[in-house]
C-alpha cells in the first residue's frame, strides 16, 4: 500500500504545568507527501475506569498551487498562517483499564481502513485547502478580524 508506518515513539507533550497532556503513537507517511500523526490522549476517569481517546493530526502547508485562484491562496494564508491542520479524534468512554490497549488498537484499525485512502489520495492535499478556503467564506465574520490581521494568525 505504500505506507511507512513507525510505532510506539512515545513523544510525550506537556502542558505549562509539566504534566503529560498527549503522546506520539505512531507516525504514517503517506504516498501523496503527508505525515498522519496518531496521538493517544488517553487518561485514567477513575481507579479501573479509561478514556481511550486519540487525536489524528495531518500538518499541511499552504502552496498557491493548491487553490484554482491566486486571491483564495492569498486569503486563506491571512486566515491560518502558513499551515492548516486536519484534525481527527475518536474516542470511547468507560473502557476498563484491563481493555485499554485493545480498543486503542481497534479505533486506530478502523481508522486506517476507513480513512487512510481518502487521507493518503494525491488530491488531498488540494480538496483540504480548498476546503478551509470556503470555511472563510461561510463563516465571514469569525474570521473578519485575522483577515484585517494577518500577523495575529501566525
Amino acid at each position: 500500500m505504500g505506507f511507512i508506518l513507525r510505532m510506539g515513539l512515545q513523544v510525550k507533550i506537556k502542558d505549562d504545568k509539566g504534566q503529560a497532556m498527549m503522546k506520539l503513537y505512531e507516525q504514517i507517511a503517506m504516498p501523496n507527501g503527508l505525515t498522519v500523526e496518531v496521538h493517544d490522549l488517553s487518561r485514567q476517569i477513575a481507579a479501573d475506569t479509561v478514556r481511550v481517546e486519540m487525536i489524528i493530526r495531518i500538518q499541511v502547508a499552504l502552496s498557491p498551487d493548491d487553490f484554482a485562484e491566486p486571491s483564495r491562496f492569498e486569503q486563506t494564508r491571512a486566515v491560518f498562517g502558513e499551515e492548516i491542520v486536519f484534525e481527527h479524534r475518536l474516542e470511547r468512554s468507560f473502557v476498563t483499564s484491563a481493555q485499554k490497549d485493545d480498543v486503542f488498537r481497534t479505533l486506530l484499525s478502523t481508522f486506517k481502513q476507513a480513512s487512510l485512502p481518502y487521507l493518503s489520495s494525491p488530491n488531498f492535499r488540494t480538496r483540504f485547502a480548498e476546503s478551509k478556503y470556503r470555511e472563510i467564506l461561510q463563516n465571514p465574520y469569525k474570521y473578519r478580524q485575522r483577515q484585517d490581521n494577518p500577523a495575529e494568525s501566525a
